[in-house]
């Protein structure tokens, strides 16, 4: 009975590491391949936002800016037809909470960062 239980253990073992093998190659060409692209630096202030305004500065071009609350809904949206590098983002009576910024660049590449906004004192 242990002899069976051995070979049927050897047995599955075998069928699993050149499937285990293959894995791993096939991530390292993953790792390889010009999919990759570096993230553009956003920089987003003051944060926490303490007013209804905001900055975005970047090193690439904006082409489109959209804030969304936690549940997805929009509450600012801007697209631009001159890409920019620096936008003030001015939010209409914001709650206080954390939101969703979404920056698109000209690229087509997004960048989505998150922002708590408080209560102005």
């Amino acid at each position: 009975m242990k002899k069976c239980l051995f070979l049927l253990a050897f047995a599955l073992g075998a069928l699993y590491a050149p499937a285990q093998k293959d894995t791993v190659n096939t991530a390292k060409k993953l790792q390889q391949s010009r999919f990759v692209r570096e993230t553009p630096c956003v920089n987003i202030y003051p944060v926490p936002v303490k007013t209804d305004s905001f900055t975005i500065s970047t090193d690439k071009a904006i082409s489109q800016v959209r804030v969304t609350n936690m549940i997805g809904q929009d509450i600012y949206r801007a697209q631009y037809k001159n890409p920019l590098q620096i936008t003030k983002v001015i939010l209409d009576n914001p709650r206080r909470g954390i939101y969703l910024v979404t920056v698109v660049f000209s690229d087509g590449l997004r960048v989505v960062k998150k922002i708590m906004v408080e209560e102005n004192q």
